[in-house]
């Protein structure tokens, strides 16, 4: 990921946080690498989850724009995939820009989900139905304008792992701002860890309930208008 924000993001990237989130995990670069952009390295004592990693790495950010960025995202093609997303981002009421997810073979991902009722869930577990709406979006890739990132207070942090991307961009609507697809993609092949591990299980199970007893969960039921599927649709209550 390093090496794919140096090669292409160099005019549009200030700033890399990394987060060595295992107390004894390697740390990927040497300190005599250089990096067209600063480099700023975290270790935990202890694990933490998902959001309360990327609330600490954006804590007391002066950027403008802060990005959400799985390590296991991969950017393709020969363009700076930020230069569009920062473009989106700079929109008038956009609160989060995202890119297109796309497999190794080139297949486009379901980042764009509808509000996870159980009836929506069943459609498309048991019928293997898509959403025909976006209410959320996969949080493997994501740029905020900083305004809007501190205005919803970051990921809730009682989401260890899983729902915590729905819980953000339901939030954020709900304050009025709108997510919106910027035309361009990158790689990212889920990992599906809760499908293969009794522990990644029971926290997505864990999430799912917390989610579906959450105020921003049941005032998206009622008061988030229908945002169907287009690059540049701007939906906001």
């Amino acid at each position: 990921m390093l090496q794919d924000l140096a090669r292409l993001c160099a005019r549009s990237v200030t700033r890399v946080v990394v987060t060595l989130n295992q107390p004894r995990e390697e740390s990927p670069i040497s300190d005599a690498e250089r990096w067209p952009f600063s480099v700023d390295m975290r270790r935990n004592c202890a694990p933490r989850g998902f959001g309360t990693n990327h609330n600490q790495a954006l804590q007391g950010a002066a950027e403008s724009f802060v990005c959400v960025l799985n390590p296991d995202v991969r950017l393709v093609g020969s363009s700076d995939p930020f230069a569009a997303l920062l473009a989106v981002a700079r929109r008038p009421g956009v609160g989060c820009a995202y890119p297109q997810q796309v497999d190794e073979g080139g297949r486009l991902q379901d980042s764009e989900r509808a509000l996870p009722t159980p009836a929506a869930l069943l459609r498309r577990r048991l019928l293997g139905l898509g959403d025909a709406r976006v209410d959320w979006v996969n949080a493997a890739c994501l740029v905020l304008p900083r305004q809007a990132w501190e205005a919803v207070g970051g990921f809730d942090e009682r989401y260890h792992m899983y729902c915590e991307d729905v819980d953000l961009s339901l939030r954020l609507r709900l304050a009025g701002w709108a997510l919106a697809r910027a035309p361009t993609r990158v790689l990212h092949v889920g990992q599906r860890a809760s499908r293969r591990h009794p522990q990644h299980l029971w926290w997505h199970l864990r999430s799912m309930v917390r989610l579906w007893a959450s105020p921003a969960y049941w005032r998206a039921r009622t008061l988030l208008p229908l945002q169907p599927h287009a690059a540049d649709t701007i939906g906001a209550p």
